[in-house]
C-alpha cells in the first residue's frame, strides 16, 4: 500500500525504512530536507492515491495540532490520519470529532521501540473503528515485531494512546526499581562488583528483562555511571498516568514514586538518575547530560 509519513526524525525515519523493507511505498515529509521526499504536506497528499491514509510522528501538542489541521485542508472524504507521536489521549478525542467533520477517519496509535524498532520492530497499541483500523492494517503488519504478539487494537478513539500511557507509567516504575537496587549495591562495601551482580540476573531470574539488559550494557560503557549526571527529563506521559489515575481513584504508588524521583533528579545529582539518564539513551537514544566532575 501507499502511505504518507510526516515526521522523520528518530523514530520516524526508521518507520520509513521499516515499511519500505516490507514492500510498501512510503511518501515521506519532513521540515529538514535532507530527509524529506517531497517539499510540503501539500506535494505529499498529491503523490497519494485516495483512499489516501496519513502517518504523524510529530512532538505532542501543538506541532500535532498544526498538521491535523493543515491535514483537513489537504485530505478528502474516505482518507484516514494516524496519530503515531505521544499525544494525550484527550487530543485524541479532539480530531476524531474535527476530521470526522470532513469525514476523514483517524486512528491514534501508541509506538514504543525506540531506536531498535527498525530491526527488532515495533509494539503498537492502536484505537479507532474497526473500517479506519483496517485501512492502516498492512503497515501496523510491516511495523510489528515478527511473531504472535506486539500489536493490538486496543479499543476506540484514544486507547492507543491510553494504553501506551500506562506502558510508558510501568516502564517509569520498572527503571526506578533497577536503579535504586543500583545505588544500594554501589554503596556496601561487601559487593565488589556491581556490574557483575547485574550481569547474572539475566538469566533464571525473575526480574531479567530488555531493561535489565540495557542496564548491562550501559554499565559496560561506563561501570559506575561516572560520565553521566544524575538527570532525567520526563516526556510527559508519567504526569498523565498518575493523573488519569486520579481521576478514576486508582492507587498507582510505584509510579507516581518514580515520577517523583525525577522532579527530585533536578535538585541534586542523584545517583539514581544516573541509572536512568542512562536507561534512556540505551533504549531510546535520549539526550544525557555529561557529569560536571
Amino acid at each position: 500500500m501507499e502511505l504518507g509519513l510526516v515526521g522523520l526524525g528518530k523514530m520516524g525515519g526508521n518507520m520509513r525504512e521499516r515499511i519500505r523493507r516490507a514492500g510498501h511505498t512510503v511518501i515521506g515529509y519532513d521540515r529538514n530536507p535532507d530527509v524529506s521526499d517531497v517539499d510540503s504536506l501539500e506535494e505529499l497528499v498529491s503523490k497519494l492515491k485516495g483512499p489516501r491514509v496519513v502517518w504523524v510522528m510529530v512532538p505532542a501538542g501543538a506541532a500535532t495540532q498544526a498538521t491535523i489541521d493543515e491535514l483537513a485542508g489537504l485530505l478528502s472524504p474516505g482518507d484516514v490520519v494516524v496519530d503515531g507521536g505521544n499525544s494525550r489521549w484527550t487530543d485524541d478525542e479532539k480530531h476524531a470529532v474535527e476530521l470526522g467533520l470532513k469525514e476523514i477517519g483517524f486512528v491514534d496509535c501508541g509506538v514504543s521501540g525506540g531506536v531498535w524498532g527498525l530491526e527488532n520492530g515495533y509494539a503498537l497499541m492502536y484505537g479507532g473503528t474497526e473500517e479506519n483500523v483496517a485501512k492502516v492494517q498492512p503497515v501496523f503488519d510491516a511495523l510489528k515485531p515478527e511473531g504472535e504478539f506486539g500489536s493490538v487494537h486496543a479499543g476506540k478513539v484514544g486507547a492507543g494512546h491510553f494504553a501506551k500511557m500506562v506502558h510508558n507509567g510501568i516502564e517509569y516504575a520498572m527503571m526506578q526499581a533497577y536503579a535504586e537496587g543500583w545505588e544500594l549495591l554501589e554503596k556496601v562495601d561487601s559487593v565488589t562488583d556491581v556490574r557483575e551482580v547485574f550481569r547474572s540476573w539475566q538469566e533464571g531470574t525473575v526480574i531479567r528483562s530488555w531493561l535489565l539488559d540495557l542496564a548491562v550494557d550501559a554499565l559496560d560503557e561506563d561501570e559506575h555511571l561516572e560520565k553521566l549526571r544524575g538527570f532525567a527529563q520526563d516526556s510527559g506521559e508519567g504526569r498523565w498516568t498518575v493523573e488519569a489515575a486520579i481521576d478514576h481513584a486508582v492507587p498507582l504508588p510505584a509510579i507516581t514514586a518514580s515520577l517523583f524521583a525525577r522532579f527530585a533528579s533536578r535538585q541534586d545529582d542523584s545517583p539514581q538518575m544516573k541509572m536512568i539518564a542512562a536507561l534512556r539513551n540505551q533504549f531510546g537514544g535520549h539526550a544525557v547530560e555529561a557529569s560536571k566532575k
